[in-house]
């Protein structure tokens, strides 16, 4: 685990401007900087970028977040590599505390193993120009150089030992670590690959981590993928997702399909924003990573039966992951096309038509699900439901939950209620008509929760011992939630001097949604109270009236029941 302490140290060294700037061209808008959101698509900027306050807020589409933030959604990095990447720009080590010895052998391997990787790329995009049978091949393919220069396509030649061409030191374990070489029985090296065309496997920092290589002639497997090591996992990665980023973005879209040929070919007919699993099923890491990507993901899969599977089991390992106001859909290809074959015969227009009536998940779910049972009878509605309950449960996306609940108990011919209690799904009851709040109710302990934002240095003037005793007395002109917020906000500016990165303080905490609300709304204040001393006294103000008010409820409180505050 990274101690919060250096996350905090890293942002305070990382301008976020920089690190935006260098993916989306940011223009200066007063003291903020603004672009067309990277995240959803719009013609007018509202995606805000603060240097004071280093995060970006989008007031579209509410993405919100700190520079580790805009690595993981934008460039579809896990935590600990944004980390990484953003420290290594700012001369920062990562500490490695608390990690095993297995851990920091792996590490130090693949320092190693992406040089090794890479020299093993380069020999055979080197041999591909000699080879005019896989050139061949590749043209019949309807590939052109571009496009095979692009994807850093290669060719490993026939024959046992060819890699000894490259490295000085054919005995290095680093080659068998990496996959590239294997021992035969009297211990003899060779090669792993051999006659293949070479397609690199990047990640999403242009590293290569490893090979799948396509035979030229009959021999199996067709496909040879490279074996996982300390810098690939088959589960963790999608070909082509480097190459596809800036036309996800601009589609508003990501493919996903199960061969690196389909990924080419659609690229080569101008389908840019495809990606493919890598030997395996669509595992919940690829999913969220798919959709930190884009808000629509299609899975593109062949007709047939093992086509269907394969869709079953990506929907199984996305239900977990989804989220409202995001789309997971379908497309299945006519019996005995993939993409390959059906863009190259029918061209971009036609494949991009059928992309667009691919079903949405929850279409594909009931009908499979109603398609394994006969819905005429009693048996066969209580099947359906016992076979959907698991399912439902998973599903992440509370109002998609609600819908796809609403229609399973229509085709059950039971009401909602009763699919719930069987379902064992506990909704919060509607809550009861209250009269309009007064504007005062609530946002006087707001606005001082966004004036500490804007001006860490206030949060000194509060005395703790005195919000710890507003806390306790449950004022009702106060909002209890709101107490407990302003509390947690002024704990951690106490633990970080410089001023806490909020999105990064309260990650995966309950309170997270809570302060990256506040920091957006911090945004306008700085706006509408542009100078430091209006933000003062405005604060000041608050705090004022927020101890009155604790002071009249103490008073009420001690004077009995008969006297009410």
């Amino acid at each position: 685990m990274i101690p919060q302490s250096f996350i905090q140290d890293l942002l305070g060294r990382v301008d976020i401007v920089e690190v935006i700037d260098r993916y989306v061209k940011l223009k200066r808008t007063g003291s903020n900087f603004a672009a067309c959101c990277p995240f959803h698509t719009e013609k007018s900027p509202s995606f805000t970028v603060s240097p004071t306050k280093q995060f970006y807020h989008c007031f579209g589409c509410g993405a919100h977040g700190t520079a580790i933030g805009f690595m993981m959604e934008y460039g579809g990095m896990g935590f600990v590599d944004a980390v990484k990447d953003l420290a290594q720009g700012v001369g920062m080590q990562v500490p490695e505390d608390a990690r095993s010895g297995e851990y920091q052998r792996k590490a130090g391997e693949g320092a190693d193993l992406y040089g090794v990787l890479l020299q093993a790329a380069q020999f055979y995009r080197n041999q591909l120009k000699d080879a005019p049978r896989a050139i061949e091949y590749l043209k019949k393919r309807g590939l052109s150089g571009e496009i095979a220069k692009r994807f850093g396509i290669g060719y490993a030649p026939d024959g046992w030992q060819n890699l000894e061409q490259v490295f000085s030191d054919y005995t290095n374990p680093a080659l068998n670590v990496a996959g590239l070489v294997k021992h035969n029985e009297e211990g003899r090296r060779y090669d792993v690959f051999r006659d293949r065309i070479m397609f690199p496997i990047v990640d999403v920092k242009g590293n290569i981590i490893g090979f799948g290589g396509r035979v030229l002639g009959d021999g199996e497997p067709k496909y040879l993928n490279s074996p996982e090591t300390p810098v690939f996992e088959k589960g963790r990665e999608l070909y082509g997702l480097f190459q596809a980023r800036r036309a996800i973005r601009d589609a508003g879209c990501v493919i996903v399909v199960e061969g690196y040929m389909d990924v080419v070919a659609l690229a080569q007919a101008g389908v840019e924003y495809a990606v493919a699993t890598l030997g395996t099923a669509t595992t919940p890491v690829h999913v969220q990573k798919l959709m930190r990507q884009s808000d629509e993901v299609v899975f593109c899969f062949d007709g047939d039966a093992a086509g269907r599977r394969a869709a079953w089991r990506a929907l199984e390992n996305s239900l977990g992951h989804l989220a409202d106001g995001k789309q997971l859909r379908f497309l299945f290809l006519p019996e005995g096309e993939d993409p390959d074959t059906y863009v190259r015969q029918h061209g971009k227009a036609a494949f991009e038509a059928l992309l667009a009536k691919a079903d949405p998940l929850s279409r594909f779910l009931i009908d499979e699900l109603t398609s394994r049972v006969d819905a005429r009878s009693s048996e066969g509605r209580a099947k359906l439901l016992q076979q959907a309950k698991p399912l439902v449960k998973q599903i992440a996306a509370p109002m998609l939950s609600l819908l796809i609940r609403k229609e399973l108990a229509q085709l059950a011919g039971v009401t909602q209620q009763e699919l719930d209690a069987q379902f064992e799904i506990h909704g919060q009851p509607a809550p009861a008509p209250q009269r309009r709040a007064t504007a005062a109710r609530p946002s006087i302990l707001r606005t001082m929760l966004d004036l500490i934002v804007c001006d860490p240095g206030l949060g000194k003037s509060i005395d703790r011992a005195e919000l710890a005793s507003g806390i306790e007395l449950s004022i009702p002109e106060l909002d209890r939630e709101d107490w407990k917020i302003l509390d947690a906000l002024l704990e951690a500016l106490e633990k970080h001097a410089q001023g806490a990165k909020l999105g990064e303080t309260f990650r995966g905490t309950p309170l997270e949604p809570a302060m990256h609300l506040a920091e957006a709304r911090a945004l306008k204040i700085m706006d509408q109270l542009p100078s430091p001393a209006e933000r003062e006294a405005e604060f000041h103000d608050a705090w004022l009236q927020v101890l009155g008010r604790i002071r009249k409820f103490e008073a009420a409180r001690s004077a009995g029941p008969a006297v009410k505050a």
